[in-house]
């Protein structure tokens, strides 16, 4: 217990206690008038109003497409709806400065998918997406599957008499959506749309890939351009900047919560609804449903293939430029991009080796023990993990700054910081998977192994591990896919002794190198396609609901 106390506190609750230190106190002394001055400034305040204005429109977005999909393959006779499902929620695995280049590539002029088809913009006409409108879209399309799985998540527990009972009275399918299903499941709906607000809010990737040129400001983008600007130095505003982030979330979060929770909306005899009958609109419907896939995945990623293709920007895609240069150059030639995959290789491998057993012991309290304690623990992952990944990369920079303790120098600007901000971050995210596997082991085991004198490794390696095994291996599944290609909690803290594959995307844009971008972005499709196809082999092993795109 001391350890997971001195875990979580070390890695957790130290690092936000410092940033809000370094925001409100950093002299030693209570500064409102800085703090005014701060958040007065015209371009905190332009930065503020987008970020709100922008988080709460692609929330609505995400939520009224999340909603529909999961309607639509969790209650319909839609074909197909496995499949669908697998590639509606694939996005959503897809780093997002990936997707944003997608669509960048997509519909720029110089599409090699457009192009050739006559559809492609004018030269010099500005791009759609570099824009407010731009950074709405993308964000609300890559949102959704988090609504879809919170909502499908809600259908699986509607009672099936009420709907029966709907359907013998007469009523149609729109009916007993409109007034049984979607009452029911008003909290679902808000949940995904909370989910769906903090990764708006704090999603990095498609806010500088498409703000930044577009000169659209938002707080995210701003911490990341004082931090480019003037490094360290603006350590205090950037923590009161990553402050205010921060309410706003815990503010929206709070908002869909108790909108949630309005009304009493317990059922009793819950089971497995019917599925309602499209009847003659099920061949348009499901025509409708593969044409949003081929929208907005197919074209977006096979642009993305076509731009890597090329032997340059703006060239057409066609037998004399096709080349396979990009791939080689990103895969052998290329040391910068070489050094950064194997940096975020091992540091995501450590992250898992040190996550899974430091879960399994958490769980176990967490599952089995009852107390302020407990609850406390599950709290302070919780926040790391909910937090927008920027605020936790400014806490780290605060937190490992100065010389620490025993080893008398600090961890910025190393491999090391990056790892324990890995471990802050994805402790929620491999324990999720865990607490689901220990509610499905009976205590009664553990308490008679007690009683017989084993110790708790004793129970924990011959009682829990045995039965924990397939969620072990989903989470350190998880944590791989997340990580691996991870933007937003270590683009502040890569240097250039200290480089992650996930920002490089951005920094090649960023040179004029979009082919070479383009090919990364693809390598990076293909690792987490390869990782959740090979998650399907086992899948059928793991508790329902822990691979989100499984039932």
């Amino acid at each position: 217990m001391l350890l997971l106390i001195l875990f979580v506190g070390i890695l957790s609750i130290a690092p936000l206690a410092r940033l809000g230190y370094a925001a409100l106190i950093p002299d030693g002394g209570f500064d409102a008038a800085r703090i005014l001055r701060t958040l007065a400034g015209g371009r905190v305040i332009d930065a503020t109003l987008n970020t709100i204005w922008i988080s709460v429109s692609a929330t609505a977005l995400a939520t009224v497409i999340g909603t529909a999909a999961a309607l639509l393959a969790g209650l319909t006779d839609m074909r197909a709806r496995t499949l669908w499902v697998f590639g509606f929620v694939l996005p959503l695995m897809i780093p997002p400065q990936v997707t944003a280049l997608a669509w960048l590539q997509a519909f720029s002029p110089a599409s090699p998918l457009l192009g050739p088809l006559g559809l492609s913009l004018t030269p010099g006409t500005r791009h759609p997406l570099y824009s407010a409108g731009g950074i709405v879209f993308l964000l609300g399309l890559y949102n959704a599957p988090l609504v879809f799985l919170s909502v499908r998540a809600s259908l699986y527990r509607l009672p099936a008499p009420l709907i029966e009972a709907a359907r013998s009275a007469g009523a149609r399918p729109l009916p007993v959506t409109r007034d049984i299903v979607l009452p029911l499941i008003r909290g679902g709906i808000f949940a995904g749309a909370a989910l769906a607000f903090v990764s708006s809010i704090g999603n990095f990737g498609i806010q500088a890939m498409l703000g930044i040129p577009a000169r659209v400001p938002t707080l995210i983008t701003l911490i990341y351009r004082q931090m480019n600007s003037y490094g360290p130095s603006a350590l205090n505003d950037m923590a009161l900047l990553a402050l205010l982030l921060a309410g706003l979330t815990v503010m929206g979060m709070a908002v869909t919560a108790w909108l949630g929770k309005r009304g009493d909306q317990r059922v009793d005899n819950s089971s497995r609804p019917p599925r309602l009958s499209l009847g003659a609109w099920r061949a348009p419907v499901t025509l409708l449903a593969w044409g949003y896939l081929a929208l907005c995945l197919i074209l977006p990623l096979t642009a993305l293939l076509g731009s890597a293709l090329v032997r340059g920007y703006g060239q057409p895609l066609n037998a004399e430029t096709i080349t396979f240069q990009n791939f080689a150059n990103a895969l052998f030639r290329h040391e910068g991009i070489r050094d950064a995959f194997l940096t975020s290789l091992w540091l995501t491998l450590a992250a898992v080796a040190v996550l899974i057993p430091v879960s399994v012991a958490l769980g176990y309290v967490l599952s089995w023990r009852r107390g302020w304690l407990a609850r406390g623990l599950m709290l302070a992952s919780e926040l790391a993990y909910a937090l927008p990944g920027i605020i936790i990369g400014v806490a780290m920079i605060l937190f490992f700054l100065r010389p620490l303790p025993l080893i008398g120098t600090g961890l910025y600007g190393t491999v090391w910081v990056i790892l324990a901000a890995y471990l802050s971050n994805f402790l929620a995210l491999t324990l999720r998977p865990i607490l689901g596997g220990y509610a499905q082991i009976d205590r009664v085991l553990d308490e008679a192994a007690q009683l017989t004198g084993a110790s708790l490794f004793a129970r924990l390696r011959d009682i829990a591990l045995p039965g924990l095994a397939p969620s072990v291996m989903a989470s350190a599944v998880l944590v791989f896919m997340t990580a691996i290609n991870e933007i937003q909690v270590s683009v502040l803290l890569v240097t250039s002794r200290a480089q992650t594959i996930g920002p490089m995307i951005i920094f090649l844009e960023e040179a004029g190198s979009s082919t070479l971008a383009a090919a990364v972005g693809c390598l990076m499709v293909a690792l987490v396609l390869i990782l959740m196809l090979a998650s399907l082999i086992f899948g059928r092993r793991l508790p329902p609901g822990v691979l989100p795109w499984r039932d």
